[in-house]
């Protein structure tokens, strides 16, 4: 019992829930990245190339067409499919990119807005000594401060 509930603890822990929600929803960002390659970008491609879907280029690792016809399924390098998942990497990684770099600049800004707190302090000209910012007379040598304006 004390294991399932150790789970437990670990299981409902913020991080693991995260990640629970970042991988569901980069599986489903996969596949829309899929079908963006599949279905949009490289049909295009193949027309311009003269009609050729990328799906079935392929090389055969047999040239003789007699032991091709030996095997059930003649062995094949399918490197149309490789360049679509190639740009499916791409496509995705470029998107990381560009969210990571909205997050820095977002987090940039944050951190410009969180400006200095007003100093609570000022300097002594005469003794080199820290005095309250609204202070008249030093405490330390007592010499006249400049007063602090009324805005």
């Amino acid at each position: 019992m004390k294991i399932i509930k150790e789970f437990k603890e670990f299981a409902m822990r913020g991080n693991v829930i995260d990640l629970a929600v970042g991988v569901i929803i980069g599986g489903a960002f996969g596949k829309i990245v899929t079908s963006l390659v599949n279905d949009i970008i490289m049909p295009p491609i193949g027309v311009l190339l003269g009609g050729v879907d990328f799906k079935d280029l392929k090389y055969p690792l047999y040239q003789n067409s007699a032991t091709m016809e030996d095997s059930a399924i003649p062995p094949y390098i399918n490197y149309g499919v490789f360049i679509n998942t190639l740009l499916d990497f791409l496509i995705v990684a470029f998107c990381i990119f560009m969210l990571i770099k909205v997050i820095n600049v977002v987090r940039r800004k944050d951190k410009k807005e969180e400006a200095a707190p007003a100093p609570t302090e000022k300097e002594c000209p005469y003794c080199l000594s820290n005095v309250p910012i609204k202070a008249t007379r030093c405490k330390h040598c007592t010499s006249q401060l400049e007063s602090v304006a009324n805005g």
